[in-house]
């Protein structure tokens, strides 16, 4: 927002701008004064005249100008961080706190070469909702987000991209690091306690990993990841799978995005 960044700014701009506006309203009375006697139109005596407007001009065009800066630069400023505001909540899960799907497919378009993509989903979460409740399922949304949050803090883009599914974004590492990252923040969801609804207990994830370039496209990408997911899910939980030792290659593209589709639809029931 510039000059009404904040409400501080808004006043020391609009105290600058009065002083301005004062000065300036100042010299024009001055002038309009000795115009009027250059022209024998002044009806009083010219010393009198110039004292009353050095009193009272600079003083009254300060106060007004002020008033009417500040009541244009605080709507500004609250318009302004209104729309900030909003934008915040559009990218945001209001659930995790997070970046939602929105934001972080706009950050994967941001991307340029070598990406690495992780998706994680919590084991067995109907089997909480169903148990516990949805309170509790809630609970445990918001402490895996926590606990991957302080995992990936400075090295990646992480958001909840729906329901118990988390993604992560690196751009600029090895395929070695991206997958020592997963493994640490599948190591700290189940190392974590979640206490809600009177219980304490603990939840695993697992995840799906790929690496690509980013002009792949974020669907083509996804999709290895994805069936990476399912086949963490399949072969035991608690894991992370490489899409690379699943399909070596590059492959038929469109075989893998029908067996993505149909490994989402497994691993939601998983």
């Amino acid at each position: 927002m510039g000059e009404f960044a904040s409400r501080k700014a808004v006043f020391s701009r609009s105290v600058r701008m009065a002083v301005k506006i004062a000065a300036f309203a100042y010299l024009l009375n001055v002038l309009s004064h000795f115009g009027l006697v250059a022209f024998g139109l002044l009806p009083y005596d010219l010393g009198p005249a110039l004292v009353i407007a050095t009193v009272l001009t600079p003083p009254v065009s300060f106060i007004v100008a002020l008033l009417a800066y500040s009541v244009v630069g605080f709507a500004v400023y609250d318009l302004g961080v209104s729309r900030q505001r909003f934008e915040e909540l559009s990218r945001t899960d209001m659930l995790s706190g997070l970046m939602n799907r929105r934001a972080f497919l706009d950050e994967f378009e941001k991307s340029r070469g070598p990406v690495s993509l992780l998706l994680f989903d919590i084991d067995r979460f109907k089997a909480v909702n169903d148990s516990l409740g949805h309170k509790a399922g809630d609970d445990v949304i918001v402490t895996v987000a926590a606990v991957m949050a302080a995992a990936v803090k400075g090295r990646g883009v992480l958001s909840r991209i729906g329901g118990e599914e988390f993604a992560v974004l690196l751009a600029g590492v090895t395929p070695q690091d991206a997958m020592l990252l997963a493994e640490e923040i599948r190591a700290r969801v189940a190392d974590a306690s979640i206490g809600t609804v009177g219980r304490v207990f603990s939840v695993t994830v697992s995840g799906g990993m790929t690496d690509a370039t980013a002009d792949r496209g974020f669907s083509e990408i996804f999709s290895d990841a994805d069936m990476a997911l399912y086949h963490a899910k399949a072969t035991g939980r608690n894991r992370i799978v490489h899409a690379a030792s699943l399909i070596p290659g590059a492959g038929d593209r469109n075989r893998q995005q029908k067996a993505s589709a149909d490994a989402s639809a497994a691993r939601r029931r998983a």
